[in-house]
Order: structure tokens, then sequence, then C-alpha cells
């Protein structure tokens, strides 16, 4: 079996800390309702790979929460390691990343005895459990908008003056062909963009900040603090 990439990493940086590790955390219940349910047998393979399929969203959103929850106090806020942990967002989205990905979330790892990261089987759900894997695989890989960086900061800029103008007495309806074409441009940049897993797309502060775009004053005000935190995090 080809490894995944994230086991090519010295074993070393793959040992959690007395100190980092999370066996002592309770986990944090998922509310998987909006997910279809998955049986009791576990799937060998993410049955929510595919971005054109109805339940990805939901379980990147639903995986997003799960994992910042449960998971980030040792693998990073975002999937974003700082090196104690796997990043578990180079895990390649295909057969090979799941098979590692749910030996560790089923059984957990241990070293001499001592429990590096716990078991999730019996807490979390298999449905809980694929939510969290669609989420880290749609995490843009490093420098992914290096190259649109000066352009969402423009439209950033664009929809701040254009919440200020509504705030002055605009109305919203006369922004209505702007906003649409910065958001079709932001939805385009997002799809141009690599994740660090291979999966075939991105989801990222640039994708919500264009979903929020519906037109009222509240998604402009929205929208522009989406971009302003994403941008800040990649500076």
């Amino acid at each position: 079996m080809k490894l995944p990439l994230i086991l090519s990493i010295p074993l070393a940086a793959l040992i959690y800390s007395n100190v980092m590790a999370h066996g002592d955390v309770t986990p944090q219940a998922m509310d998987v309702s909006d997910l279809p349910a998955l049986g009791e047998e576990w799937l060998e393979e993410n049955p929510w790979r595919d971005p054109e399929g109805e339940n990805w969203l939901k379980g990147v959103r639903l995986g997003d929460s799960g994992y910042n929850q449960n998971c980030a106090r040792c693998h990073g806020l975002g999937g974003v390691s700082g090196g104690l942990a796997p990043d578990l967002r180079l895990l390649s989205a295909d057969a090979d990343g799941d098979e590692w990905y749910l030996e560790r979330f089923r059984n957990g790892m241990t070293q001499n005895g001592i429990t590096k990261m716990p078991g999730f089987e019996g807490i979390l759900t298999q449905e809980a459990a694929w939510a969290i894997r669609t989420y880290l695989e749609t995490r843009p890989a490093d420098d992914a908008f290096k190259e649109h960086d000066g352009r969402l900061h423009a439209i950033r800029d664009e929809l701040k003056k254009i919440s200020e103008a509504i705030a002055a007495g605009g109305k919203p309806e006369d922004f209505t062909e702007a906003v649409a074409g910065m958001k079709k441009e932001m939805d385009e940049i997002n799809a141009a963009v690599k994740t660090a897993s291979k999966a075939p797309r991105a989801e990222s502060s640039v994708s919500r900040a264009a979903a929020a775009l519906d037109g009222t004053p509240e998604s402009f005000n929205k929208a522009t603090e989406m971009l302003t935190i994403g941008l800040s995090a990649t500076e």
C-alpha cells in the first residue's frame, strides 16, 4: 500500500508531548442529524468527498465545528499543525489517506503504554468521523491564495465601502451588479486554488464570504469580516 504523504514525516514529529496529549479532554458531541445515517459497519472511503454531492458542504461545515472542538488542541486550528502532531491537511484525499485516518480516529495511538491520542470510536459517530475528514480535505494548501492576495484585499475594501455607503443612506439595490461581480470573482478564485490533500475543491474564508453575499446590508458586513479574518491569517 502506498503510504500517505503524512507518514513520511519523521517519527519524532508524530509523537505528542504529554503536555499536548489530549486524552484528558472531554470530547464534544456533534449533531449529525443533517447528514444521512451510514449504519454500524464502517465505510472504507469518505462518502462525502465529491464537492458536487448534496452532503459535501454539510460535512465540511459540521466537520469544521467538530474538528476545532475535538482535535485542534493537538493538531492545530484549521488543521495547521504546530509540529508536535501530524498536519492532517496533508493526508491524501484517497483510499490510502482514508485508511490511515480511520485507524487513528477509531483506535487512537499509544506509545510505551502511554496514550498519545485517544480512540474516538464509540465516542463520536461514523458520520462525525467522515465530516471531520471532509473538512480537513478541503483545507487550502499553504500560500494557496498568495497570487490573489492583492485582489482579495481590494474586494474586501470595496465591500467595506459599500457597507459604509449603505449606512450613510445608500440603497443596497444600487450595488447589486457590483456585488454580483465580486461574488462571482471570489468563487472563481476559490475554485482555482489547490488543497493540501489534493481534494478537488477547497473551502475557505473566500468561498464563505462569497456565499454570505445575499444582497442584504448585513451580508456585506459579514463577508467583509470573513475576508478580513482570512487574509489576516495568511499574513
